[in-house]
């Protein structure tokens, strides 16, 4: 365990339901755990869901192109995936390198979440942060694909979820083209084009293969992706 965690715990007793397959979740405690928190109450909160399985070095490029926007980044690790299970590192493991890779920036913070769904990690940072924090998801451009054509099973879910949030989008293989109605919650986000080919899947391809992986990683868990990945 490590001294930095922090424990915030909060009953949520909104009315409203939550949209489409987020409304599954029965459980009405919204709590956001903190490894390590930036300091202030930012107006503009950048949010990074992921399963950092490992963090990789496009992750840390979405998160300093966040800070031109966003006053601080959360790096939010989710305890349990809706679409995948945990496998490879365990959760201890990815919050020990996701740890390591961003101690040098003040403004990130680590936290894990309850739930995987973005209206739901939206209703957690609403409990732990400001009511009037503007919050901006970050992705890449396939992310927001998936997320916005996604059957929530009512119409127009998704875009009355975006009256919760927005989206801040990377170019990956291409740009994102939003729907017309959502277009004014939806912000392009500038990276470098090489970031796009970087993934935590090719690092773990690579890793299987023998190939060389250590340049698609943060160099500060180079040795802790060696030592969870047996490597």
């Amino acid at each position: 365990m490590y001294n930095t965690r922090a424990h915030l715990h909060h009953q949520a007793k909104h009315p409203e339901t939550l949209i489409g397959i987020s409304a599954c979740a029965t459980s009405d405690i919204v709590a956001l755990e903190f490894f390590r928190r930036a300091a202030g109450r930012p107006v503009r909160l950048g949010i990074l869901p992921a399963a950092f399985n490992p963090p990789t070095r496009a992750h840390l490029a979405l998160a300093r192109s966040a800070l031109a926007t966003v006053d601080e980044v959360l790096f939010a690790l989710p305890r349990a995936f809706p679409h995948k299970p945990y496998e490879d590192a365990t959760f201890d493991q990815r919050v020990q390198m996701l740890m390591a890779a961003t101690g040098g920036e003040p403004r990130y913070s680590i936290g894990a979440s309850d739930r995987g769904l973005f209206v739901e990690i939206a209703g957690e940072c609403r409990e732990a942060y400001t009511d009037n924090a503007r919050l901006l998801f970050i992705c890449g451009r396939d992310a927001a694909e998936r997320i916005v054509a996604w059957d929530y099973g009512e119409p127009d879910a998704f875009r009355r979820m975006l009256d919760k949030f927005e989206l801040l989008v990377a170019a990956r293989h291409g740009e994102y083209e939003p729907p017309a109605e959502i277009r004014n919650r939806v912000h392009p986000l500038d990276v470098q084009a090489e970031i796009s080919e970087i993934s935590a899947t090719e690092v773990r391809d690579r890793l299987r293969r023998g190939a060389p992986w250590e340049h698609l990683v943060p160099s500060e868990i180079v040795a802790l992706v060696r030592e969870i990945y047996r490597i």
